[in-house]
């Protein structure tokens, strides 16, 4: 009777670890895709690109009339 329970055991001790992992996967995620772009729009990223002088004039309009 002793020997039927230790087979479970490992199940279950396998089954903790996968919830733990995945626990800490979803964190991750989670933190990680809250930075990511910084909760800006499109149109407030390609602003700060050309004021920063990364794209000219004639590409800002373009894109812009992309977003809109």
């Amino acid at each position: 009777m002793m020997g039927s329970g230790f087979g479970f055991g490992g199940v279950g001790m396998i089954l903790v670890w996968v919830v733990i992992i995945g626990a800490v996967v979803l964190l991750v995620r989670a933190l990680a895709g809250s930075q990511v772009g910084g909760g800006r729009s499109a149109r407030q990223v390609l602003d700060e690109r050309f004021a920063r002088g990364e794209i000219d004039r004639e590409e800002y309009e373009e894109k812009r009339r992309l977003l809109q």
